[in-house]
């Protein structure tokens, strides 16, 4: 049976560990007004972007 690597899975937990703090700082630095999240404030009320380029479209099936 092989042994266990544990320097990789202490790895994987300071990377997990890093993550989590990153998304934390992250949450702390974005205003919190209660709005939908920033992925949603780039179109316009038109239905195109904020850039002016048309909506993408999903691929066809």
């Amino acid at each position: 049976m092989a042994t266990p690597n544990y320097s990789y899975e202490k790895r994987q937990r300071e990377l997990a560990k890093k993550r989590k703090a990153e998304e934390k700082r992250n949450k702390k630095s974005r205003p919190d007004d209660g709005s939908a999240p920033a992925e949603e404030h780039n179109s316009a009320p038109d239905g195109n972007s904020a850039d002016g380029a048309p909506p993408a479209t999903p691929p066809a099936a």
